[in-house]
């Protein structure tokens, strides 16, 4: 999959194109994703993905309001990719670009990439104070020789939408099979592995540090999980994500993950970890021998937990 940065100049013979956020490329994305292949494929043309880099509701909330973002920009791309789309294009999402009125962004931006046929959600917005919709996009596609259409919600079989919204919800209240049926598969979380303070070392307990894109997860406390990047097979786990209160807390959140009966060094390897059940919430412990009784507690409950659930 081909991946540029902003508005390149792009070939007259067309494209297929959607636009949006596909913050963790959920089951709603997936099928628009797959009606974007189908279409271009039967256009024998490109299917191509306008995304933005921050978020528009990262750019506009205050710092300590921004929502969770459930992937990083490099694990989109990579999901994108899997769902069949030929190129991305990543738009830096700042003031200048905000400010674009709405027949200016379909001038300067959708028509600048060509499109034959655009496929897009039937709650777009687009523009300075988010004037343009589906119905003004539609004129504008008249005018610029490409057509429209409107991707309606998707729902589960008790009518439920997928959303991002949804799955940031579930995973805020630990509702890790409520968050995996949104997006189709477990949530993950993808890192290079980092040197921390060896500290799990001294605990019995040697961990895994996994360097965070962002600030605010999208969940926190005690799990259960399985890890790829390692082995053939993903290997059982237990991990920590939050803000190590016990021991010395972070400014920034932390993941550790404690890998069962594998020994190696993984430093910088690249890692993704699936979360697959909740232990508890993290808490602050009186001494540090309380909070290793508790991680050995957590590891058991871990291991019992993936023995009675094993992989497919």
């Amino acid at each position: 999959m081909q991946v540029l940065r902003g508005i390149a100049p792009q070939a007259d013979r067309g494209c297929v194109l959607t636009i949006g956020n596909f913050d963790g490329v959920h089951r709603g994305h997936q099928a628009l994703l797959r009606r974007l292949h189908e279409e271009a494929r039967a256009r024998a043309l490109p299917a191509r993905v306008l995304t933005f880099e921050p978020l528009p509701r990262e750019f506009f909330a205050p710092p300590q309001q921004r929502p969770p973002r459930l992937a990083s920009l490099r694990e989109k791309l990579l999901l994108l990719a899997a769902n069949g789309v030929d190129a991305v294009h990543v738009c830096r999402f700042n003031a200048a670009f905000a400010a674009l009125r709405a027949e200016d962004f379909v001038r300067q931006v959708v028509d600048a990439l060509h499109p034959v046929h655009v496929l897009i959600g039937d709650d777009f917005r687009f523009g300075r104070d988010r004037a343009g919709s589906l119905a003004s996009l539609t004129q504008a596609g008249q005018a610029a020789n490409f057509t429209v259409a409107p991707m309606h919600s998707v729902t589960d079989d008790n009518g439920a939408r997928f959303s991002s919204s949804a799955i940031r919800a579930a995973l805020q209240k630990g509702e890790l099979d409520v968050a995996a049926h949104h997006l189709g598969r477990p949530y993950t979380i993808a890192g290079r592995v980092s040197r921390g303070q060896r500290l799990g070392r001294t605990l019995g307990f040697a961990t895994a540090n996994i360097l965070l894109r962002y600030d605010v997860p999208a969940l926190s406390g005690v799990f259960a999980v399985r890890v790829e990047g390692l082995d053939e097979r993903r290997l059982d786990a237990v991990a920590n994500l939050g803000w190590r209160p016990t021991v010395q807390e972070c400014s920034r959140p932390c993941l550790e993950v404690h890998l069962f009966d594998w020994q190696g060094d993984c430093y910088g390897r690249r890692l993704r970890v699936h979360f697959l059940h909740r232990l508890r919430a993290e808490h602050k412990f009186a001494s540090l021998d309380a909070l290793k009784a508790q991680i050995a507690r957590d590891a058991e409950d871990a291991r019992r937990w993936l023995a009675a659930h094993p992989q497919a």
